[in-house]
């Protein structure tokens, strides 16, 4: 029993994690760049917006987001009856909590990335008669793996463990919205320290394989640049 329950939490938890960060990086990386290179004077705005979950606690986020998209209130009732859509206590919800978290995770990376990029390739790529899409897949990405590589790495290990925004929009359904930090909060108020163990023993080394990762490629990929 303990055994189905760790591996469909570990699922949901990885799974979270996963979707979280593919969907941050189609968003990060034209958000990165417009950040990067816009010339908007509300450009501080929305750097403010973005990065607001890096100070805001993840209860406050958590709350306005389970008020926003109760069926209680318009928007959510609004999505249910129009859509069928009930985020409120489901993974999907999940997904959008997790997104909206951890969007300054990889967007800022992504933005020093484009930042630091010498203007000369740019400019070397438009000279050659590079329209701007494909100087951007074939030039600036190409130049930026590590940063890319950065936020993606953080931002999963971020998702990982995230509690308090998923704890307020998912609550603690197993199979559905129970993740390996909300397991970790039950089983040590339950004093079942050895269950919690288990699941804060699996995060610790998962998040260091992660970051060893990400070093090790970063060295590689700053070798490769010079050789």
């Amino acid at each position: 029993m303990f055994e189905d329950s760790f591996v469909t939490t570990m699922r949901l938890t990885f799974e979270l994690a996963g979707l979280t960060t593919l969907i941050l990086l189609v968003i990060g990386i034209p958000l990165g760049y417009y950040l990067a290179y816009t010339k908007n004077p509300f450009k501080p705005v929305i750097e403010a917006i973005v990065s607001m979950p890096l100070v805001l606690p993840p209860s406050v986020l958590g709350f306005y987001l389970l008020i926003a998209f109760s069926p209680r209130n318009f928007f959510g009732a609004w999505l249910e009856q129009t859509f069928a859509l009930k985020l409120v206590f489901s993974f999907e919800g999940l997904i959008i909590a997790s997104v909206l978290f951890s969007l300054p995770f990889m967007v800022h990376p992504i933005q020093s990335g484009f930042s630091a990029l010498p203007r000369s390739y740019i400019e070397a790529a438009w000279t050659l008669g590079k329209s701007k899409i494909a100087t951007l897949f074939g030039v600036m990405l190409p130049n930026m793996k590590p940063s890319i590589l950065t936020g993606a790495v953080i931002t999963f290990a971020h998702t990982v463990g995230e509690f308090g925004v998923v704890l307020m929009m998912g609550g603690n359904i197993m199979g559905e919205t129970r993740v390996a930090s909300i397991a970790i909060y039950d089983e040590v108020e339950a004093l079942n320290y050895a269950l919690a163990h288990q699941y804060a023993f699996t995060l610790f080394i998962v998040s260091f394989v992660i970051l060893l990762l990400v070093y090790a490629l970063n060295k590689h990929f700053i070798k490769a640049d010079f050789s």
